[in-house]
């Protein structure tokens, strides 16, 4: 099994192909095809891709992820293949291109094999709400992997693939990387190009990868980040080695004390990140809590101008231009409802009609102007602590995965983002890694936060964590 990319150059060294490789991950995806994680599998494409990048390295003009095999989540275009954002809406749409991230992994002879299953539009926290059924975690398949990337997350932590990517709005690459042991990362707003997401919340939405060990997330972020013409959002702050991973020094972290308190944290993973922390000061490091006194108004927030600007993005989704179109409508007006109401699920209407309602001319400034407030409180309290500490650490999420179907009540389900909306709502970098596995064997992750465009020291940090 490839678990890493180091793994993977290991055995093309020793003699193995691409193509060889490649074969092996379509062996596993079929073995683990009750995952539901792969929407489509590129057979084809990826044996084509693969033969292309051998006949590379036997000239020796191969790229820096030659070998490389990576799994889009259903909200990535890729030129000439389908994307569907894992909703009936998008059914049978094939895309005219590629978006930037596939692009720059294809210049460097990475090889696509496949789109996996998300939550619908990306809007959910266990994968339970694709228009293609649920994606069962790889760990134990009763139970959720987490969202809305959860097929990433499965994939990867079944050995389906080298590395994956996915999009984080709220904690959609985080919480399901926690539940699967996997490594997830959150990129700076702006860092890599949205061009080629299908969008779910603009100023929130960044694409980041899933792998199985932080210097492949730091060979993939090399390759992926950088400014974009085709995203005015992209930031045109020089890419820094991330690979060049150092973690030198005494470093000062900061405990949000208000997450660490919280009732609903599970004891075991209190404990674990405890210990963790100890481990810290051990070795010299600064480890101090710190209050942050809007933990209760984070995920309100985000839930307010997420669905506000859900709202606009998804209109354009009329059963009209391109998609489903509902086969029984009659003129123009029904042709519109109809479409989106059979093409739409249960959850993106909801989110749909929550966004209209607060952009209406009545709740506008009761509900979305004051949002936009708090977002910007939210995100100078988080400017405050970075400028005196290193990094902010704290649990991926309050519990580890929980069995499918099992949380019905929605407040409940939006509030499994309590510990990553923060880094989304302000804009800030932020990785998690494996932390242990619980008593009930499943695993649980710890999150570290860092300044803007920190990704090297997040990095870094990672890594020495890892390795404790």
């Amino acid at each position: 099994m490839y678990k890493t990319f180091a793994e993977v150059k290991l055995a093309l060294k020793e003699g193995a192909t691409v193509e060889s490789i490649v074969q092996h991950y379509l062996t596993e995806i079929e073995n683990r095809k009750s995952l539901n994680a792969f929407l489509e599998v590129f057979t084809e494409d990826v044996l084509a891709q693969a033969k292309e990048v051998d006949a590379k390295i036997k000239a020796g003009t191969a790229g820096k992820l030659a070998g490389m095999v990576v799994g889009l989540k259903d909200n990535i275009c890729y030129k000439d293949h389908k994307v569907s954002a894992s909703s009936r809406i998008l059914e049978g749409f094939e895309s005219i291109y590629s978006a930037t991230v596939v692009q720059r992994l294809l210049d460097e002879d990475a090889v696509i094999i496949g789109r996996l299953n998300c939550d619908e539009f990306a809007m959910g926290s266990s994968n339970e709400t694709s228009y293609y059924g649920p994606v069962r975690n790889a760990i134990n398949e009763e139970y959720v992997p987490g969202g809305s990337s959860g097929g990433s997350a499965s994939a990867l932590a079944a050995g389906l693939c080298t590395v994956t990517l996915g999009s984080d709005t709220g904690g959609s690459i985080r919480q399901p990387a926690a539940f699967t042991g996997t490594v997830g990362l959150k990129p700076t707003y702006g860092r890599v190009s949205r061009f080629g997401l299908i969008a779910y919340a603009s100023s929130f939405d960044q694409i980041g990868p899933f792998t199985n060990n932080v210097e492949d997330a730091a060979l993939v972020m090399n390759v992926i980040s950088g400014e974009d013409e085709y995203d005015s959002t992209s930031s045109s702050k020089p890419v820094e080695d991330y690979t060049n991973i150092s973690f030198e020094g005494k470093k000062k972290f900061a405990v949000i004390k208000d997450a660490i308190q919280m009732d609903g944290l599970d004891p075991e993973i209190r404990a674990a990140f405890n210990a963790q922390v100890e481990a810290l000061k051990a070795e010299g490091h600064v480890v101090e809590e710190v209050s942050f006194p809007y933990l209760d108004v984070m995920v309100p927030t985000y839930y307010v101008i997420t669905t506000a600007e859900a709202s606009s993005n998804l209109s354009r989704f009329d059963g009209v231009h391109f998609g489903y179109r509902s086969e029984d409508a009659k003129g123009v007006e029904a042709t519109y409802k109809q479409s989106r109401t059979e093409g739409f699920g249960a959850e993106v209407k909801r989110r749909i009609m929550s966004g209209t309602f607060v952009l209406s001319n009545e709740y506008y400034d009761s509900y979305y102007t004051k949002a936009q407030k708090v977002r910007r409180v939210i995100q100078d309290k988080t400017n405050e602590i970075l400028a005196n500490y290193d990094f902010i650490i704290l649990p991926t999420t309050a519990s580890t995965a929980f069995k499918l179907n099992s949380v019905t009540d929605q407040i409940q389900m939006y509030l499994q983002d309590i510990f990553t909306v923060q880094a989304n709502l302000a804009g800030n970098p932020a990785i998690s890694v494996p932390a242990g596995t619980h008593s009930n064997g499943l695993p649980f992750g710890i999150q570290i936060m860092a300044d803007h465009y920190k990704e090297k020291e997040l990095l870094a940090c990672a890594e020495h964590l890892m390795k404790k």
